[in-house]
């Protein structure tokens, strides 16, 4: 499981940082300053939960249920909350309205934070 979850870390962060210059080199020249801020929201979130998985999977304190559950629940939070900020910012720049989709993003958020709580209840029923 360690494994898995350093590899979605690993895939995340570099992923965030491909978009990130993405964002700052080529679509800066096609959209506005905010939906430029607001892709930057995806890609600094993604990038916060790449560190987060990380730490999680390198991570001797937490039981191998605690990893898989937090590990499930970063993993489709990012795709839902980043990958539904990427698309809602790009939007103008489709035919399709991304605006229909626009219900995972809080979904996403929710995931991610049950992410941290899960790591936090975690360390709180810890034996020191």
């Amino acid at each position: 499981m360690d494994k898995k979850i350093f590899v979605a870390g690993s895939l995340f962060g570099m992923i965030a940082i491909i978009l990130g210059a993405f964002g700052a080199h080529k679509l800066k020249e096609v959209l506005t300053l905010e939906q430029l801020n607001i892709f930057e929201t995806g890609v600094k979130y993604q990038m916060y939960h790449a560190f987060f998985l990380l730490f999680v999977g390198l991570n001797t304190a937490l039981s191998d249920k605690a990893k898989r559950i937090i590990y499930f629940l970063t993993l489709i939070g990012v795709i839902f909350f980043s990958g539904s900020i990427y698309l809602l910012a790009t939007n103008s720049l489709t035919t399709f309205d991304f605006r229909v989709i626009g219900f995972v993003t809080p979904i996403g958020g929710l995931l991610l934070i049950m992410a941290w709580s899960v790591l936090l209840v975690s360390y709180l029923k810890k034996k020191v």
